[in-house]
This record gives C-alpha cells, structure tokens and sequence, in this order.
C-alpha cells in the first residue's frame, strides 16, 4: 500500500471518530488523575497529622486523669517527696513563666534592634549580610550548644545555677525567631510608606520609631509568641543552667524548677506518683505551646496594609 492510501486511511479513522468523544475521553483521564493526586495529598496530610494526633491521644488519656483528680492542688502544691501520694509542679509553672520572662526580656530588644538595623540603616552592606548569616546559623544551633554556652558565660561566673542562667540560655535559643519575624514584619511595609516619610523631612530614625516599626508590631508579637512556644518546651539548656528546686525558689541567683526538667526527672523516676506528675505537667506543656502557636497564627492573619 502506498504512503498515499495510509494516510487517507488514517484521516478516516480519525474523523470516524464521533465529535465531543475525544475531549470526554481527555476529561476523564483528568479526572481520574485529579482524584488520584487529591487522594495521595490526603494521606500525606493524615500521615503529618497522625503524630501529633497520636501524642495528644497519650498525653490527655495519661494526664487529664491527675489533672482532673487532684485539681486544683496540682496547680497549687509543691512536688510530693518519692513515696508520698498527692502533691502539684507549682514551683515548676512559676519556673517556667519566669525563665521564659528573663529569656524575652534578653531576647526581644536585641532581636528587634538587629532586624531594624539589617532591614532598615544597613541594607545591603556587608555587615547586615554577616548578621543575616550569623541569625541563621544561630537557629540551627542545637539548644544543648546554647545550655552549655549560658553555664560557661554564667553558671561558672556567678558559682551557681540560677534561673538568670536559664534566661540566658533560652534567649539565645529565642533571638533568631524574633530576629526573622521582625524582619519580615519590617519587610512588609511597602516602598510607597518609605518614599513618603523621605517626602515629609523625617528622618530615618522618627519614621522607623514612628511609622515602620508600629505597622510591624503584629509580626513583633507572632516572633515573640513563637519564641515562647519554643523555650517553654526546651530541657537540656535548663538542665546546665536552672538545674531544679523541689520547693520555690526565693531569687533569681538559685536554682529554680521548670516544667520541663520536672517532666524529665519524673518521667524516668521509678515512683508512680511521680510519672503521673510528669505525664500531667506534659500535657500542660503542649496545651500551653498550642495554646500559643493558636495565638501566634491569629496574629500573623492580622493585615498591615
């Protein structure tokens, strides 16, 4: 046969084909691939979600027990010796929210300067980029490196443990999130605001202090949250530096408990009252981080502009 008549045959074939037949075939393979992908998103999505679910399970199926059966004296006594019933982490929450005080008052001035001096009076300069590369090898520093930095540049130098170490320590731990937020919530503001503060005479100190800085506040305080859900969970920089108190502590140059550190001590402990202390003070843990991750996103929805 010649090249001719084949392809007049295939010309046939093709337009035998009925009209509209072609584009429903090429909607239904569509389709099926649509279906196929969504399906594979959707497992992905509940294999990322199946951890936490899974941690949250054990922790409300080991720790709302205590909670709900020695409330509110769990909230309000001090850890029970290892043979006595009953007892409470208050030491550890006061602890905790102290520690975690100190680290933010450390962190956030100097994390906030730092990204108003990269993004605004030194863009572009070589020292800004160092800073930026210093910022992001800090954030992956491993938090026992920061542990032992505070018990070298403190601990050692005051001669104890002290939740001003454990500040300290968890300050170093919270300066890169501060830092990166703030640079995007600085980031943020257009152009157009800059030009038009250059336009009315102000200076770049009074329109940063002025303008900049205040439309930035949301990401501010979505850094500063994110920070804090972060030291509020971290143990092994506590444990070079805090250490723990089994009663309160009475100044900021003792060792003091945080929760963390009583969750370790406990969990491993061979007394039961104590597990179930640590299993309750984890969940209190993780409801507080959620409570401020929560928080922190409610935040970050806000609309500068």
């Amino acid at each position: 046969m010649s090249s001719s008549n084949q392809t007049d045959q295939i010309n046939s074939n093709v337009y035998d084909i009925a009209p509209g037949e072609f584009d429903q075939g090429m909607t239904q393979g569509r389709k099926m691939f649509g279906n196929v992908m969504t399906g594979l998103v959707l497992s992905c999505v509940a294999i990322a979600v199946l951890p936490l679910a899974s941690i949250l399970f054990m922790l409300l199926s080991n720790g709302l027990v205590r909670l709900f059966q020695d409330f509110p004296s769990v909230f309000t006594e001090l850890p029970p010796p290892p043979l006595v019933d009953g007892g409470g982490f208050r030491n550890a929450i006061t602890g905790t929210l102290l520690t975690c005080l100190l680290g933010a008052l450390i962190s956030v001035p100097f994390g906030v300067l730092t990204a108003i001096y990269t993004v605004e009076f030194g863009q572009g300069n070589k020292l800004s980029q160092f800073v930026r590369f210093c910022t992001n090898v800090l954030s992956g520093v491993p938090s026992i490196i920061a542990g032992l930095f505070a018990y070298g540049i403190v601990v050692l130098a005051m001669g104890t443990f002290s939740a001003i170490a454990g500040g300290v320590a968890l300050s170093v731990l919270m300066m890169p999130i501060i830092i990166r937020t703030t640079e995007e919530g600085l980031k943020s503001i257009p152009r157009e605001v800059r030009q038009g503060l250059v336009g009315i005479g102000a200076t770049n100190f009074q329109g940063v202090s002025s303008v900049i800085l205040p439309a930035s506040l949301p990401f501010v305080a979505t850094g500063v949250t994110l920070a804090l859900a972060r030291a509020a969970g971290e143990t092994a920089p506590l444990l070079f530096t805090a250490l723990f108190n089994q009663y309160d502590s009475r100044g900021l140059r003792e060792p003091i408990a945080t929760l963390s550190v009583l969750i370790y001590n406990y969990a491993i402990a061979p007394y039961k009252n104590q597990n179930e202390l640590a299993w309750a003070a984890a969940l209190i843990v993780v409801l507080l981080i959620l409570a401020i991750s929560i928080l922190a996103r409610s935040l970050t929805s806000k609309k500068i502009y």
